[in-house]
């Protein structure tokens, strides 16, 4: 990766005070992701749609992150210059934000002629912003200090993501319902356009933050493996073409077992749609719950500590979750039962010894057995056991993305921006399961879309660590614990 400025390079110190500030983004990441899962039960109702139709909310705001790749490679091809360098990661995310923000404005007039064309146009804008954000941050935190413990970074941004992705449904369920009780009922769509006005405004905000903070606009170069060096384009590497299947399938593995929770829940345990944020919020503090338990080995700690915040992170992270929705109202006695499932994440991280790769195949196992029984299950079991699967996605994007641009250098643009266009696997995952629910197959059975997507997750992971040693690079030891 050139350095265009090396008095903007980072290392040591420098390089965790711009983490930091950098993964304060992330945040919105997971708010906004979040709380779609809320607008599908709601503009369903509103609307009439059916369930595959009701899936076009992901449709629209996934889909953006490929529109925005594709954008952004051709431009970098029209100047001759990947945009990002040319620019900088400072402002290449702080002109994300400020594309999210237009995209929240379209949620005024879209709610004013109660349009669902023009809701997904602003998710969709949304998005657009999110994809050149995602396409500068996560490279920059991978690269802000050792490479090897690059995923264990993103673990820590993906831990302050999921602080969004909890506190995200409920507070748009609150903010849209007026109460988190399962007797609240939408009065009017004008009530979704104030959240996001609200978080336009934050975008706006935290875009100005970015723009005249002190976080470095270049990482430090990384050297290139010998097979690297040759000439072909950055997509032939098959840890990348592997790792965009990867992305794509991993997102929408985590995005429609969420998106399908509330219709499921209605239909096995008539649930109505005012009250499954809770459940929602769940699935997303569970990703929260294991991206801290994993954040551990990015931290420089001794070994009994390390041990010791391994089984108190996870449960302070759980503790949120539980006093957001105590806040908002909700009853928490069914999910005390949830305590008892969080030691899986704990033994699985600890299981996977600082390796990605390997953490990649653990995780993927468990997550087909959390579907398989959800699927064979019923009633509560069932729920649980489909909210599980975020704690086993948890880890899985660090790992992925830290596998699929090891080693290229000053390709490493190149490969995210391909890899963050396959976030699109949200949108279209989605799709297919909801499809898969309006036939005869049903709601519960349809989440067998879902084991299709993990198998092929451990397939990659132990693809990508025989070709990655191959080329002389090995994440299997001397990582510390962690990813």
């Amino acid at each position: 990766m050139p350095v265009l400025d090396k008095s903007n390079s980072v290392s040591g110190p420098s390089g965790t005070g711009g983490l930091m500030i950098l993964i304060s983004v992330f945040f919105f990441w997971g708010f906004v992701a979040a709380s779609n899962t809320i607008l599908i039960p709601v503009f369903r109702e509103h609307f009439e749609l059916s369930q595959w139709e009701a899936m076009f909310v992901d449709v629209a705001f996934y889909i953006a992150y490929t529109a925005g790749s594709l954008i952004y490679m051709v431009l970098s091809l029209v100047r001759k210059r990947d945009l990002i360098n040319e620019i900088g990661y400072r402002n290449g995310i702080a002109l994300g934000l400020f594309i999210s923000a237009l995209g929240t404005l379209l949620f005024y007039p879209a709610a004013q002629s109660s349009s669902f064309p023009l809701m997904l146009t602003g998710l969709f804008v949304v998005g657009l912003g999110f994809s050149l954000q995602q396409t500068a941050a996560n490279p920059l935190a991978i690269n802000l200090g050792d490479p090897k413990k690059g995923a264990q970074r993103l673990s820590l941004a993906g831990g302050i993501n999921n602080i969004g992705t909890t506190i995200g449904p409920v507070l748009v369920s609150f903010a849209i319902f007026g109460a988190l009780d399962p007797g609240a009922k939408l009065e009017s769509l004008e009530s979704v356009k104030g959240p996001y006005l609200i978080l336009g405004a934050a975008f706006i905000l935290v875009a100005l933050f970015f723009k005249f903070s002190s976080l470095p606009d270049y990482p430090p170069a990384e050297a290139e493996t010998g097979e690297q060096k040759q000439e072909g384009h950055v997509i032939r590497n098959p840890q990348v073409w592997m790792g965009m299947i990867a992305i794509f399938v991993y997102v929408g593995v985590e995005v429609a077992t969420a998106a399908n929770l509330p219709e499921f829940m209605k239909q096995k345990l008539g649930v109505p749609t005012e009250g499954v944020a809770p459940y929602v919020s769940l699935f997303w503090a569970s990703l929260m719950i294991g991206r801290w338990t994993g954040a551990v080995g990015a931290m420089e700690l001794k070994p009994v500590i390390k041990l010791i915040l391994r089984f108190i992170l996870p449960y302070a992270a759980f503790g949120i979750f539980l006093l957001v929705n105590f806040i908002g109202g909700a009853d928490l006695t069914p999910f005390y039962y949830y305590f008892a499932v969080i030691p899986l994440v704990i033994f699985a991280e600890v299981l996977s010894k600082g390796s990605p790769a390997r953490q990649l195949m653990i995780f993927s196992f468990l997550g087909i057995s959390a579907l398989l029984v959800g699927m064979l299950g019923s009633g509560m079991v069932s729920v649980y056991a489909f909210i599980s699967v975020g704690l086993f996605c948890s880890t899985l994007w660090p790992c992925i993305f830290t596998l699929a641009i090891a080693g290229l250098g000053k390709k490493t643009n190149d490969a995210s921006s391909f890899l963050i266009m396959m976030i699109m696997g949200g949108g279209w995952i989605s799709l297919a399961q909801g499809s898969l629910a309006d036939t005869n197959v049903g709601i519960q059975w349809s989440y067998f879309v879902g084991v299709g997507c993990f198998v092929y997750l451990l397939f990659y992971g132990f693809s990508a660590r025989t070709i990655l040693k191959q080329k002389g690079i090995d994440y299997e030891s001397g990582t510390g614990s962690g990813h």
